[in-house]
């Protein structure tokens, strides 16, 4: 197998199939492949399960033979992220407090969805401890490491999900994001990311973080983003936030797009955090790009200030939340950055969750009014390109000064906004995010626009640098992959 193979987009490979010059069984054998060369190096996953990955993939061989597809995704590999329920699997997010011993039976609605439309589930990613962080390690699965560069994070929380993207072990995967876990990791990896309007996609069970929570699709292309936001999207009756289908088909209307006359605000800083010059320039000169592709660009700040202290006061209620139902001995077990986060959430009253609350309702208001003004919002996704994965001392960013350099995702999950961020330039060898936010409810614009610009910016995949990066990866690999391999329990 080839490069060409493990970088082909989920639309690719489905048109290979649809064709047979290509078929489910090669194209989960290479994934199952490149996790095996990869995964000592990276440690993206904390499972996976080949037999029933090969099994899955045999029987949509035998579908796409017969041309007797089933699904919009059948037979293309996909990675599930360990927040998520997945019948079979344990569901341990990230931690030692969850025992994997009991019986598995029920999907999250995004892995049921996606089960239904006959992707090859293979895996599941890593996550830091209750999705918490920015960066992305636990006690259960210990540092997952950036493919451009071993010594620097993913991001978090759904690192794993965009390593294993980054390194051309699948085409798909899921992220969830509850203050820039999506976008944050689609930027420090150099992946494509979308935090769909909130309740778009059902989430289940609820998140700590209550109802800043979101789910949605990571690919290397907004192609393949469309195309499964359309496998995942739709109400559930498990979640009462999550909102009726909206009957858009994603997947052929993200090429209708234009950029022409579309008005455009630029906002470097988000008009509270300037990020570092080189991001800054990056982020102008996308700007510039649209400006090209007829879009009207004018700078324009969506905010006055930091929404930091709203999104904070709440974040800390719901950590206090999961901290106080967690008995002594689990605590024990816990990472401690996260039990002391949680401890400093003791200390919020209940005016200061009201105040919050009026707070953000206010944030919402604004926004909807700026984009009144403006069709789409252009910023710097994270202000620096990725922070190492280990903790330095030497004030380098890294998982303990997190709250130093995460600046920008957590405004849009307060005001539910769709929000994505792709690839839009290189900082040293490591990529650059531009965050894409549109009107609520305004997915398809977001994802418009995304496409636009990467057909005009896009780099190849995979560019000579991460291949050579992908290189060293494989040569420092270590055997802890036989560990992960775990059967699929009976429903």
């Amino acid at each position: 197998m080839t490069e060409d193979l493990a970088f082909l987009s989920a639309t690719e490979l489905l048109a290979r199939y649809r064709s047979k010059q290509l078929s489910p069984v090669e194209a989960i054998k290479e994934t199952l492949r490149r996790l095996e060369t990869y995964e000592g190096a990276l440690n993206a996953f904390v499972l996976y399960d080949p037999d029933s990955a090969l099994a899955a993939a045999r029987a949509s061989e035998a579908r796409w033979q017969k041309g007797e597809p089933r699904g919009l995704l059948d037979g293309v590999p996909l990675a599930i992220k360990d927040t998520q329920l997945t019948r079979g699997w344990p569901r341990r997010v990230g931690s030692q407090t969850i025992d994997p011993n009991q019986p598995w039976t029920e999907d999250a609605p995004a892995t049921a969805r996606l089960r239904a439309e006959n992707a090859v589930f293979f895996g599941k990613t890593t996550t830091p401890e209750f999705g918490w962080k920015p960066t992305t390690d636990s006690p259960l699965s210990g540092v997952t490491r950036n493919p451009w560069n071993l010594e620097r994070t993913p991001g978090g929380s759904s690192g794993g999900s965009a390593a294993a993207l980054t390194a051309g072990i699948c085409p798909l995967a899921v992220g969830t994001d509850a203050g820039g876990s999506i976008r944050i990791p689609a930027a420090f990896s150099g992946v494509f990311g979308l935090k769909p309007t909130f309740g778009k996609v059902a989430v289940y069970p609820p998140s700590a973080f209550g109802d800043v929570a979101h789910v949605g699709p990571m690919s290397r292309t907004v192609d393949d983003a469309a195309l499964m936001l359309d496998a995942m999207k739709g109400p559930d009756a498990r979640d009462w936030h999550s909102l009726p289908d909206d009957g858009v088909a994603y997947r052929d209307r993200v090429r209708d797009g234009s950029l022409r006359g579309k008005r455009v605000a630029l906002s470097p800083t988000l008009g509270y955090a300037e990020p570092a010059p080189v991001v800054r320039a990056a982020v102008e000169a996308a700007g510039r790009v649209f400006a090209e592709l007829g879009a009207t660009v004018e700078e324009a700040d969506p905010f006055r200030e930091s929404p930091l202290p709203v999104f904070q006061t709440l974040a800390l209620a719901g950590f206090w939340a999961l901290l106080r139902a967690m008995p002594p001995d689990k605590v024990a077990l816990m990472d401690p950055g996260l039990v002391a986060t949680c401890r400093a959430g003791e200390a919020v009253t209940q005016e200061q969750v009201i105040e919050a609350l009026s707070r953000r309702a206010a944030l919402g208001a604004q926004l909807r009014q700026f984009f009144e003004r403006y069709d789409i919002l252009l910023s710097p996704t994270m202000p620096i390109a990725a922070a190492y994965a280990e903790p330095r001392g030497d004030g380098q960013p890294d998982p303990t000064n997190y709250r130093d350099w995460l600046t920008y995702t957590w405004a849009f999950n307060l005001t539910r906004n769709p929000s994505a961020s792709i690839p839009c330039g290189m900082d040293g060898g490591l990529p650059i995010g531009l965050m894409v936010t549109g009107a609520l409810h305004d997915d398809l614009g977001v994802l418009q626009a995304c496409r636009a610009y990467e057909q005009t910016a896009a780099a190849p995949w995979p560019s000579a640098a991460l291949a050579a990066a992908l290189a060293t990866a494989a040569g420092t690999a270590d055997a802890r992959v036989a560990a992960k391999i775990t059967p699929l329990q009976p429903a």
